[in-house]
């Protein structure tokens, strides 16, 4: 498989700090694959994320990325004065997409995340689980290689967020995107993950390949890979 994403000896030294943010940290996701970095609050997980879409520089190390990136943020980050529709258009607008090519865009990914009947509708009157679903259609509306997801689950509550689980996995499977996961629960990485990257302190500490079948929470071996993880994350 093709390297989609590379980093070797990656650093990150924020201004007037002394203590790298990154250190170190040598990882890389395969073409295709769906990848989860977990760690503990500070320990650089979102750090790697915002250097492969982009919103930072490394300050040592190499990074190898794709051009077309795209993010979406906790709760969605939507603009509240944009309509659904228009929020998810945004990205296509900037390209100078063709507005009947972008009509038909905006409807597929509308319509694939389940909020077609929202697309008149303003972000003050969506709920959590329906904002991260227009701030997932917005990112994939722009069809980048990679998808990156920054704690999209982590304000919602445990039904919306299975929901969603059983969106991103669709989602992949029908895209055959590249989807980089940022998550601070050992359960969801081992539920959605081909692999889990586990992050101590700036650096990569562990990786784990998962390789059960989908939908995992019921299989046998579920329990088994997150006592596994669970084991070095608190060690």
């Amino acid at each position: 498989m093709t390297r989609i994403i590379e980093l070797k000896h990656v650093e990150v030294l924020y201004p007037l700090e002394t203590k790298p943010a990154l250190h170190d940290v040598n990882l890389f996701v395969e073409e295709g694959e769906l990848v989860c970095l977990i760690g503990s609050s500070g320990c650089g997980k979102s750090t790697v994320l915002k250097l492969i879409a982009g919103l930072i520089q490394s300050t040592g190390g190499i990074v190898t990325k794709p051009d077309r990136v795209a993010m979406s943020f906790q709760q969605g980050a939507l603009f509240p004065w944009l309509t659904v529709y228009e929020n998810v258009a945004l990205g296509l607008r900037q390209m100078q997409t063709p507005e009947d090519l972008l009509h038909r865009i905006v409807e597929r990914e509308l319509r694939a995340m389940h909020i077609h009947d929202f697309a008149l509708k303003y972000p003050s009157d969506l709920s959590g689980g329906q904002r991260q679903r227009v701030g997932i259609a917005r990112a994939l509306a722009v069809d980048p290689h990679v998808l990156l997801l920054d704690e999209p689950f982590s304000a919602l509550d445990p039904q919306t967020t299975a929901q969603l689980h059983d969106d991103i996995i669709e989602v992949w499977r029908r895209t055959k995107k590249t989807i980089v996961l940022v998550s601070h629960l050992i359960e969801e990485a081992v539920s959605l993950a081909d692999r889990v990257i586990l992050m101590k302190d700036g650096t990569v500490a562990s990786e784990y390949k998962i390789e059960l079948p989908y939908p995992r929470r019921e299989n046998d071996g579920f329990h088994k890979d997150v006592m596994k993880i669970r084991k070095d994350f608190f060690a």
